[in-house]
């Protein structure tokens, strides 16, 4: 009698189908904050470079604006025009939300830095400006304390991973919010400003127990022992590498932005869930399904639902008044409890 073939314990979830409920979530949302006179929204997208992936991620912003019924301005402009350019769009009054495409300066990282500090904060539809990301570091939900009327935003891809890991039920409900990856392992392959650390950090904050690898190393993210701290802390790991990391790791991110890299399967610990954010495939599909037991081979649909989540919040966090200037209780309530799961 042949034996009965075993079926394979891998699911491959696609970016698409996380996106669609977040999708619905933000239209949602837009609707129980705007009045009936107030247009849809618009998002400014300045590409001021020809990089493939940024065009890519252009082109899929457009489409995904437009078919939930936002505005998507995309403006090619010169690179040494830009901050010209954004400084404009900040004083429009028809501008809700300002995107730019990295990188602009490739090997001068600071001149980048300068460039995102030009977005307006209220117009950050990417969570990069310094007090987004200090808030984002020392787990500070807020802007305006002790109020607590206006949600600082957090950057899309790595609020993306983070949405993905909540759809996957990685993070445990049944714990208190902060808490909900306590006792995970995660090992996140990349430690950029932009991506890796910042997620690094956010899933620390949450709980969890974060091996941070890049090409200078490893470092151990976490919020100390226990559930006590408040915040994360980072500790270097001498000697240690991806061979160290991955056999502990309940959770593999990869983000390494080079076609020739994969991830080492044969380090992975049965059962692992993997997650590639590059714009490349980091994992090999056939040889990560024999190890896995969840996979998602991209991100990209899901950071752009957040970027349109950024753009409603960033309504949200504006001021709502009549006519006659008064405030206008109702939709200030609804802002208040839009996207109250954070």
């Amino acid at each position: 009698m042949a034996a009965q073939e075993v079926p394979k314990t891998c699911k491959v979830i696609l970016a698409e189908t996380i996106a669609k409920g977040l999708l619905a979530e933000v239209k949602d949302t837009l609707r129980s904050i705007q009045k009936g006179s107030e247009g849809p929204p618009t998002l400014v997208a300045f590409l001021a470079n020809d990089d493939p992936a940024a065009v890519k991620y252009a082109e899929w912003s457009k489409k995904t604006c437009e078919e939930n019924g936002f505005n998507f301005d995309l403006r090619r402009v010169d690179k040494e025009r830009l901050e010209e350019e954004i400084v404009g769009a900040n004083e429009d009054g028809r501008v809700d939300g300002i995107i730019v495409y990295y990188p602009i300066f490739p090997g001068n990282p600071a001149h980048d830095r300068y460039v995102q500090e030009t977005v307006a904060l209220a117009k950050d539809v990417e969570g990069l400006c310094h007090q987004h990301i200090y808030n984002m570091y020392h787990n500070v939900r807020f802007l305006d304390p002790p109020a607590c009327r206006r949600k600082s935003l957090l950057p899309c891809t790595p609020l993306a991973v983070v949405k993905i890991l909540e759809h996957l039920r990685v993070y445990n409900p049944i714990l208190p919010p902060g808490n909900r990856l306590f006792g995970r392992t995660v090992t996140v392959i990349n430690r950029s400003e932009v991506n890796g650390r910042p997620l690094a950090a956010l899933l620390a904050n949450d709980g969890a127990a974060v091996y941070s690898v890049d090409l200078t190393g490893v470092q151990l993210f976490t919020r100390g022992r226990g559930i006590r701290h408040p915040r994360h802390q980072v500790e270097d790991k001498p000697g240690w590498s991806l061979a160290d990391c991955l056999p502990l790791s309940d959770v593999v991110v990869a983000g390494v932005p080079a076609e020739s890299y994969k991830v080492p399967v044969d380090l992975l610990r049965d059962g692992a869930v993997c997650i590639n954010f590059s714009s490349f495939r980091n994992f090999d599909g056939p040889a990560v399904k024999e190890r896995a037991a969840i996979y998602v081979p991209s991100v990209g649909k899901v950071t752009i639902a957040v970027l349109l989540r950024n753009l409603v919040r960033l309504i949200a966090n504006r001021p709502s008044t009549n006519q006659d200037g008064s405030a206008d209780e109702t939709t200030q309530k609804a802002k208040n409890e839009a996207f109250v799961d954070g």
